[in-house]
């Protein structure tokens, strides 16, 4: 009898993002857990429920899997400011809403801990502080529109858009780290009332 030689059959393209994905999303838990650094690829296939050959049909390497991670991080905010621009709520209701779930993230002790072990990684990584700056970068751009787009409209006052953007993430990456640090440092529902009086503070008279 002779046997079947052929090529194994392909995943479906939907097929193929899911399981991804799924890998994706078991990193988060292992890394909530465990830490970035700490958790291994068997870790990661055992959360998500697959083999490690099905690991690396999506992945060359754990460092691969953290490239993955970090585009899920500005997926999920991208997402956030889609859903805003939907809702129509205007430049400055969009930015406080955007800023406080960027904080919100906060409360994730998954994105708590793989954002410390990142930042630790930018230091040594050359390849890791690329996608993180452009990461930034992105997020940096979404709050300067709405920055640009409140001044125009004469909702807040004339302050340079970058600068605002770049006081709001370091505010966030920094509270982040901190949280990482010391979970009862302070309390998250308290910080977002300090970024509703911070934006309030610059609406125009």
């Amino acid at each position: 009898m002779t046997g079947y030689h052929g090529a194994m059959p392909r995943l479906r393209e939907e097929t193929r993002l899911e399981r991804r994905q799924a890998f994706v999303e078991a990193a988060w838990r292992c890394a909530a857990t465990r830490g970035y650094h700490a958790m291994t690829v068997d870790d990661v296939c055992a959360e998500a429920g697959y083999s490690k050959g099905a690991f690396y049909v999506h992945f060359a390497s754990k460092r691969d899997l953290l490239a993955a991670i970090i585009d899920d991080d500005v997926s999920g905010l991208r997402r956030i400011a889609e859903s805003l621009d939907r809702r129509r709520l205007g430049p400055t209701e969009s930015l406080r809403s955007l800023a406080q779930a960027m904080l919100q993230q906060g409360d994730d002790p998954a994105r708590v801990q793989v954002r410390a072990d990142v930042w630790g990684a930018v230091l040594d990584d050359p390849a890791v502080r690329e996608q993180v700056k452009r990461a930034v970068d992105e997020r940096r751009r979404l709050l300067c529109t709405w920055i640009e787009e409140a001044v125009v409209a004469g909702e807040i006052e004339p302050v340079p858009a970058n600068a605002l953007a770049s006081v709001l993430l370091a505010l966030n990456d920094g509270l982040t780290l901190h949280h990482a640090l010391d979970r009862n440092g302070f309390r998250w529902a308290n910080i977002r009332l300090a970024i509703d009086a911070l934006l309030d503070g610059i609406r125009a008279r």
